[in-house]
């Protein structure tokens, strides 16, 4: 049985009450509530637990180029790990640096020994996401796993497998085991050159989907995962949309017919 969560970025013009509606409406299991978008986190009230009737918010994100380590990280690291168990969250989403000056081989380690027993004392998860950029500082989720296996931190962080930055990894190995949360989305426009693909080409995954998605999630859930497939769309024509609901609607339907007949 396919689970599904709504990513705020997909509907960035709703507010979280709304947001939380459409995915109940939806039957979706929880929604990913983010602090980099124009509408003000928790819509500017002071969190609390329960403010989103009910609807699980399955991560809060984001602490961005958290693997460039030092002591502002640690503290906004902290500061976002306060606010998820205020609202009730679950885990919080750590981002690589992308671009900018080179980030030591060591920060991905010491950012995740020092969060680690931060993370434990509030009962949360590190959601560690690897971006595909070619300007990623952190691209692979093997090196994620090595580290999580090196320091017995598997309760504290998992990984976020999001088929758009896997597809871009070019070969990174997946591991259902070591994932907690799953992005999806697709390119379906034939003449975007996918070597040079960004976040505005990224829609709902329909049967024009070029990334591959389907054979993604079907080798996740043959590996076990069991959580989540939460929709992060970034494409300016998906948030223009008049009626997201459809559209969500029909991108499920189509995961789970496609999913159904890949188990067959």
């Amino acid at each position: 049985m396919l689970t599904f969560a709504l990513n705020h970025m997909t509907v960035p013009s709703l507010t979280m009450k709304n947001v939380g509606d459409l995915a109940r409406s939806l039957g979706m299991s929880g929604i990913e509530l983010r602090n980099d978008l124009a509408q003000r986190l928790f819509d500017g009230q002071t969190p609390v637990a329960g403010m989103t009737d009910g609807m699980t918010v399955i991560a809060l994100a984001e602490v961005k180029a958290f693997n460039a380590f030092d002591d502002a990280t640690f503290e906004r690291s902290v500061a976002l790990m306060d606010l998820a168990v205020a609202c009730g969250a679950k885990a919080i989403a750590l981002i690589p640096q992308v671009g900018g000056d080179a980030v030591s081989q060591d920060g991905l380690r010491a950012a995740m020994v020092a969060l680690g027993p931060e993370l434990a004392s509030r009962g949360l998860t590190g959601l560690i996401e690897p971006i595909g950029f070619h300007n990623s500082t952190l691209r692979d989720k093997s090196d994620v796993v090595a580290v999580i296996d090196g320091t017995g931190l598997g309760d504290q962080f998992g990984l976020i497998h999001d088929t758009f930055h896997h597809f871009l990894a070019e070969g990174d190995a997946i591991y259902p085991e070591h994932t907690k949360l799953v992005h999806i989305s697709g390119v379906n426009d034939a003449n975007v050159d996918l070597a040079h693909v960004k976040d505005a080409n990224r829609v709902l995954v329909d049967g024009n989907d070029r990334l591959g998605n389907i054979a993604q999630i079907t080798e996740l859930l043959r590996g076990g995962y069991v959580g989540p497939l939460s929709f992060e769309a970034f494409s300016p024509d998906v948030h223009a949309l008049i009626d997201p609901k459809a559209a969500l609607s029909r991108s499920i339907h189509f995961i789970e017919n496609e999913i159904l007949a890949h188990a067959a």
